[in-house]
């Protein structure tokens, strides 16, 4: 019979190890860990204060001089609480949630906030559950949002359609803070029973919810955010940020991949008024973006090259996301906090020398402490890695009978325009054609239309990470070629493939749902890297991502243009054009 531990055995264990983060506070006994002479930032005074530190059972118990059985001298660094990331996808970084943590340790990433709805557009419920499994232990803490919009739009047609009766059991998981980006705001300024149920749901269970509405202004803003909508990430320029903020909503400045929001937001980090209510984030972050230039570490040093304040950052990237998420024992160095410090050598650059979680480290002299991975129940592993379901596709599938809409692409956006119609390839005018495939349940369903600003001369493209229903999005200059690399794509369980005369010129797979590798994030980065040139070699823009620009092209929640599998929309009047 297995050992179950009694209410009482429980309540005697934490008395004992609160009796010790007492004693060792007190100074009555040695602490686990003491960084001695340590300057560390003050996120509550605002300034740099020098003492040891001490740590006992994973928490910070005291501030002052103390004696450890571990000490670590301090001298010259800088010891800031670990970094937050207020919003992330980690399925957009191609890679399992191991590899994950392996890769944002080194930067000095303690905690992470996840909306997992790219795998949850997949999988449905199973996502979820997957994602907790295969985060349960890391020494990065992931905490999770619940998707509110699976699918993203009723518009769009994904692996599953979840109402508030699926998610709400989600709600009482001990690493759930709430109901992640509310992506239809049109629904919810409609006052939708089935889309504002799941916000009454989040806060039945007394959790946060977070926005997604870029340009809301107005009567329609205010009815967002009384809905219950308290934070958003997907403010492009000082005027929608500040029109937000003055409304109540927390700002998450966002400086990803595919969005680079930091600069035009700056003036929130130099106000003195307004930077209390911003926090950063990443919202979507690729490969070589993680191995090349960091994670909130590169946010924070972007910031003060900006002209920010070294410790106002430090604040923004720590405390204010811990403070709005209600996570009361992380991002602040101070007694009874989690031991979790970034250890840098400056506060201009933010090279990370030493990462401790919990008081253990988890990165020194350039190396990531190993760690084990979580073990996933092998019926969610399969279910994963069997997501593909659709017929072997021919030329003729993706033959077009009538004109249909342009996409325009907008450099350095992820907004489109509308730029007519056109019924054929002109790869001269760069007008090419553009399919969304659907994958989850063999419905045959093709949408077709065209894209302007691409820029391939030959060949195809084509991905299963499609935002945010994860379809198989293709675009091409020929049928043939189109259904090639489709086939590919499906064959291989999920990823990238560049196609050229019905042959791979080359590809990366991603057999977790069609959007993750099993495969080290450095073995993905080189796939990454070869498919882009590539597709830079086949005409493709120097000036854009090949793939994750291709991405946003079929959600149905941006501005102006999209495509979905039955065709496409006009996102301002949600009508098929």
């Amino acid at each position: 019979m297995a050992y179950t531990e009694s209410w009482s055995g429980k309540i005697n264990r934490k008395l004992i190890k609160k009796r010790r983060i007492i004693d060792v506070a007190a100074g009555r006994e040695q602490a686990d860990l003491v960084l001695k002479n340590a300057t560390y930032v003050n996120v509550f005074s605002g300034e740099l204060d020098t003492c040891d530190i001490a740590v006992a059972e994973g928490l910070i118990v005291g501030m002052g001089s103390y004696s450890g059985r571990e000490e670590a001298d301090m001298t010259g660094r800088i010891v800031c609480p670990g970094f937050i990331d207020a919003h992330i996808h980690l399925e957009s970084s191609l890679v399992s949630p191991g590899e994950f943590a392996r890769a944002v340790i080194p930067h000095g990433t303690t905690t992470v906030i996840t909306d997992p709805h790219e795998i949850t557009n997949v999988m449905g419920t199973d996502g979820i559950d997957y994602m907790l499994a295969a985060t349960e232990g890391l020494p990065v803490d992931v905490r999770f949002m619940i998707p509110s919009c699976v699918p993203a739009s009723p518009m769009d047609e994904s692996g599953a359609n979840l109402d508030y009766r699926d998610i709400d059991s989600f709600f009482e998981h001990p690493r759930v803070q709430g109901l992640a980006e509310m992506m239809n705001f049109p629904g919810i300024i409609a006052a939708d029973s089935s889309t504002v149920a799941k916000i009454v749901a989040s806060q039945a269970h007394h959790k946060k919810i977070d926005g997604h509405a870029p340009g809301l202004s107005g009567k329609a803003l205010n009815a967002y955010i009384s809905a219950g909508v308290y934070s958003d990430h997907e403010c492009a320029d000082l005027e929608d940020a500040m029109a937000k903020l003055k409304l109540g909503q927390f700002i998450m400045i966002r400086e990803g991949t595919a969005a680079k929001n930091l600069e035009a937001l700056m003036p929130l980090i130099l106000s003195e008024k307004c930077f209390s209510r911003c926090m950063f984030c990443t919202d979507d972050k690729h490969p070589s973006d993680l191995l090349e230039l960091g994670h909130i570490d590169d946010i924070c040093r972007k910031a003060v090259a900006l002209g920010a304040d070294p410790i106002r950052t430090v604040q923004v990237a720590c405390l204010h996301a811990a403070r709005y998420y209600l996570l009361n024992n992380r991002g602040a160095i101070a007694p009874g906090y989690l031991a979790d410090f970034a250890i840098v050598e400056d506060l201009k650059d933010f090279h990370v020398v030493t990462v401790y979680k919990k008081g253990k480290p988890v990165y020194q002299d350039g190396q990531v402490a190993h760690f084990p991975l979580p073990q996933i129940p092998e019926h969610l592993d399969s279910l994963a890695h069997n997501t593909f379901h659709l017929p072997h596709l021919d030329p003729s599938d993706f033959a077009n009978v009538r004109p249909r809409g342009v996409i325009g692409m907008v450099p350095g956006q992820i907004i489109t325009t509308d730029e007519g119609y056109a019924g054929q390839v002109d790869a001269e005018r760069d007008i090419l054609k553009i399919a969304v495939v659907e994958r989850h349940k063999n419905t045959r369903h093709i949408g077709i239309g065209y894209l302007k600003g691409y820029g391939l001369k030959a060949g195809a493209v084509a991905t299963s990470v499609a935002h945010d229903s994860h379809n198989i999005i293709c675009v091409g200059c020929r049928d043939a070629d189109m259904a090639f690399a489709v086939n590919q794509v499906a064959q291989n369980r999920g990823g990238i493939v560049v196609a050229r005369d019905q042959e791979v010129v080359a590809q990366l797979p991603l057999e977790i749902a069609g959007l993750m590798s099993d495969k080290p994030l450095p073995q993905v980065n080189d796939l990454l890297e070869q498919a882009k040139a590539a597709a830079y070699a086949l005409g493709v823009g120097k000036d854009i991502d090949p793939f994750m620009t291709l991405s946003f092209m079929s959600l149905p929640v941006i501005p102006t243009l999209r495509l979905t599998t039955r065709g496409i929309i006009d996102v301002n009047t949600q009508q098929y054009i």
